[in-house]
């Protein structure tokens, strides 16, 4: 137990912790700027695990990571239309659509690996690119400037999303239809349109959270790679307050506890595996009885707009 104190150990459990935080980053600012807009998406994790597949089945055959990462984009992208189809034009009620989506996703995503490549397989994703004279810095460097491009994607997206949702025109009018729908129309803006796009935006980033497990972080596809990953970045929407810089902090306290239990089984702690597996998401519902408490979610989220209601 005393290597767990060890600065090389410490080193080791921040950095892995940056990187985890990855997907959680991408899929849980997604999350912000659907719900800003007044639609909840369940269906996140079988988003990831369509971009997951879709990104790694194109660098498998193509060798090129751009492409992958393309790939998941466009397959975010589709399934943000789907999803807004069904939610926002149709109306369907948003909960029971997304646990749908996430099903299909799931399978989709399952028939398409056993179809096309069968048995797990590894190719070369992105790499670690240190930056320079920041990455040389002794343990610090190591820790937060050595890592692949879409991790720093990650974390330069935390800031990118506060000022497109705080200090832009479109961010205020993303929030006004899901505060108040019916205020904003009569405004002129297109309620329907702008949550089309912010569900597509969630989706397109959902997409890229599934490719950085596939083609950066793991470097391989199989069944339920996500594992349940999806479902913790809606929870920290929650968690966050549906702010960004909230969501910053939930997704490394999560990451961090993730690293912490993997450790723990390399260096031979005696923790049983299924215990450590389960702590994440015994954090999940920690986090979500604390969040109840002291959040208040955009007015209209999760109602369905029809023009001439108040």
């Amino acid at each position: 137990m005393n290597d767990v104190f060890q600065l090389s150990v410490i080193a080791g459990i921040l950095t892995s912790a940056i990187r985890l935080a990855t997907p959680y980053l991408y899929a849980a600012i997604g999350e912000t700027f659907s719900q800003r807009s007044g639609v909840v998406n369940l269906g996140v994790d079988g988003i990831m695990l369509i971009g997951a597949y879709a990104s790694f089945y194109i660098v498998l055959i193509t060798g090129n990571i751009w492409l992958g990462l393309l790939a998941a984009i466009i397959a975010g992208l589709l399934m943000g239309l789907l999803m807004s189809l069904i939610s926002v034009t149709l109306k369907a009620e948003q909960g029971i659509s997304g646990i749908g989506l996430y099903m299909f996703g799931l399978g989709l995503s399952s028939l398409l690996f056993k179809t096309t490549i069968g048995t797990v397989k590894t190719v070369t994703g992105f790499q670690s690119v240190k930056i320079p004279l920041l990455g040389d810095i002794p343990v610090v460097g190591k820790i937060f400037f050595d890592h692949s491009l879409l991790v720093y994607g990650a974390f330069l997206l935390i800031p990118l999303a506060w000022w497109v949702l705080e200090k832009t025109t479109w961010g205020l009018q993303i929030k006004s239809v899901g505060q108040n729908p019916a205020a904003a129309d009569s405004l002129g803006v297109n309620v329907d349109r702008m949550r089309y796009t912010s569900v597509c935006i969630g989706a397109i980033l959902a997409g890229i959270a599934g490719a950085s497990l596939s083609i950066s972080l793991l470097n391989l596809f199989q069944e339920n790679l996500t594992a349940g990953q999806g479902f913790i970045a809606v929870a920290l929407v929650y968690f966050g307050n549906w702010k960004p810089q909230g969501i910053l902090w939930g997704a490394l306290l999560f990451s961090t506890v993730n690293a912490f239990q993997l450790w723990m089984q390399v260096l031979g702690v005696k923790i049983p595996s299924d215990i450590a597996i389960m702590l994440p998401y015994v954090l999940t519902i920690a986090a979500l009885a604390v969040a109840t408490n002291r959040v208040r979610q955009p007015a209209a989220l999760n109602k369905p707009f029809e023009r001439g209601e108040s």
